[in-house]
């Protein structure tokens, strides 16, 4: 052991983490905060890498503007990188601009975060007619990722949206919710026009199973209650309950508190009110998609939708009932879940969407862990649960990480400015923590500006505009 990193005196612990989102984040502030470094046993030094110029990654691409929590999220992350004891270096992509075999060289560990932003795969016919998308490039698209079109075909009036988790909630209420509502947030000015634009009437919300098995949180299903001139449309047929959903409903706070706000919205009176909303966004439940229909006019393009009628077998899962129903639409977007990417040098389970590991130790062909190598987050154990779960396993992996300490394998140049010297050498136009505050800032100032401007007649306070193109950001961030 005494060739290891940890055995090695007079520095620290060079740590690497390659994903600066919530995952990435917390796994650095664990790590700071661990007994072992607290007590003085173990020095750590923590550079954090991010292929895109800008920190947060989920928070800034994969969460909608309008959500009620990302401000907190967003000033959470924000403090533990403003402290100073982590460095972070934007626009840096790994597998492109850094090996494997680079960051072995220059840290005695590596961890990775990169998440998942892929849709996961939906195989039915039809699924690749024009009008059909997948739910994650919306969120890229509307959250104004600088690799994607700036543009996004929004002609529907009719749309479906697969899925009955937060996403398809965000996809759904982005799509139906009047643009205006959403200028207090950081949208783009190219996807606020690009909404403005949409003639959408109707948003269908599909889920596979009843109301008491819905994935979404009630924080989420309650959002949809907030927009303006939009009708919340529900049928009874759909609010079938078994055994299994009973007993959620009485044991589970979630599901009771859910279950209960979709059943007082079945029961008001919609039909009934004086001005009848220009828009409305339809859910519906028991619902298992079979095939997106061509255009008879238009080969080629999204016309409808086809279902199978589901029920409830007892247990809380479905069954078919043989029974098929057609709707009109004219795009769909499937919400189904997020898929992790394979990472070079790294084994992947393309099932799963994860990088192989054992709590968090990634593990090589011979299914034995790689000395050095880590893994948290949703490429670590796939794309489920929220954004807080990433905390409890970012621990696991430390945990990991601390134990092997008198293992790892030493870096060949543990100076923090190695590092720098060799993105110098390559050309690569890294960004900085001071280089986000300027963005930041940045963002900020384009919000007052427009709030100030002629082109606001109705008094909008705009708290920011998110700069889209990379290389926009790239100049703001280096100065």
């Amino acid at each position: 052991m005494s060739n290891s990193a940890a055995t090695i005196p007079n520095r620290p612990l060079r740590i690497a983490i390659v994903g600066a989102g919530p995952a990435g984040v917390y796994a650095a502030d664990i790590l700071t905060k661990s007994n072992e470094v607290k007590d003085g046993h173990v020095e750590v030094s923590i550079d954090l890498f991010e292929a895109y110029p800008a920190p947060y990654g989920l928070i800034r691409y994969g969460v909608a503007p309008d959500h009620p929590r990302i401000k907190g999220i967003v000033n959470a992350l924000h403090k533990v990188l403003d402290r100073g004891d982590i460095r972070f270096l934007g626009n840096v992509t790994y597998g492109r601009d850094l090996t494997l075999h680079d960051f072995r060289a220059f840290y005695d560990a590596v961890i990775f975060s990169t998440g998942a932003i892929k849709d996961a795969d939906l195989k039915i016919p039809g699924i690749d007619l024009e009008g059909s998308f997948g739910g994650a490039d919306f969120v890229s698209w509307y959250d104004g990722h600088p690799d994607v079109p700036r543009e996004w075909p929004l002609d529907a009036k009719e749309i479906a949206v697969i899925g009955n988790g937060n996403v398809a909630l965000d996809v759904a209420r982005m799509l139906v919710k009047h643009p205006e509502e959403l200028l207090v947030t950081e949208i783009p000015d190219n996807v606020y026009a690009g909404l403005k634009s949409s003639p959408v009437t109707d948003v269908h919300v599909f889920g596979r199973r009843g109301p008491a098995q819905v994935k979404f949180t009630p924080l989420e299903l309650r959002e949809l209650s907030h927009c303006k001139d939009v009708d919340i449309v529900l049928y009874p047929e759909d609010f079938e309950f078994d055994e299994a959903s009973d007993e959620a409903i009485k044991s589970n706070n979630q599901i009771k508190t859910m279950v209960n706000t979709m059943t007082n919205w079945l029961v008001e009176e919609h039909a009934e009110s004086e001005q009848p909303s220009s828009r409305r966004l339809h859910l519906h439940f028991l619902h298992s998609p079979v095939e997106i229909l061509d255009s008879p006019e238009t080969p080629g393009k999204v016309a409808g939708i086809k279902f199978e009628r589901m029920e409830l077998d007892g247990t809380g899962n479905v069954k078919g009932t043989g029974e098929f129903i057609e709707y009109p639409v004219q795009s769909v977007y499937r919400a189904i879940g997020y898929h992790g990417s394979p990472l070079e040098e790294l084994e992947y389970d393309a099932r799963r969407g994860v990088i192989p590991n054992d709590g968090g130790r990634v593990l090589g062909a011979d299914g034995k862990p790689v000395p050095g190598i880590y893994a948290t987050g949703w490429i670590k154990r796939g794309p489920v649960g929220l954004i807080g779960h990433t905390k409890g396993d970012a621990l696991e992996t430390i945990g990991c990480l601390l134990e092997d300490r008198l293992a790892l394998p030493p870096a060949e140049n543990p100076d923090p400015q190695a590092i720098i010297d060799l993105l110098d050498e390559r050309g690569i136009e890294y960004t900085t923590w001071e280089g986000w505050n300027r963005l930041d800032a940045h963002e900020a100032a384009l919000g007052a500006s427009w709030s100030a401007s002629d082109a606001n007649p109705n008094g909008v306070e705009r708290e920011r505009i998110k700069v889209v193109p990379r290389e926009e950001m790239i100049r703001v961030s280096r100065g």
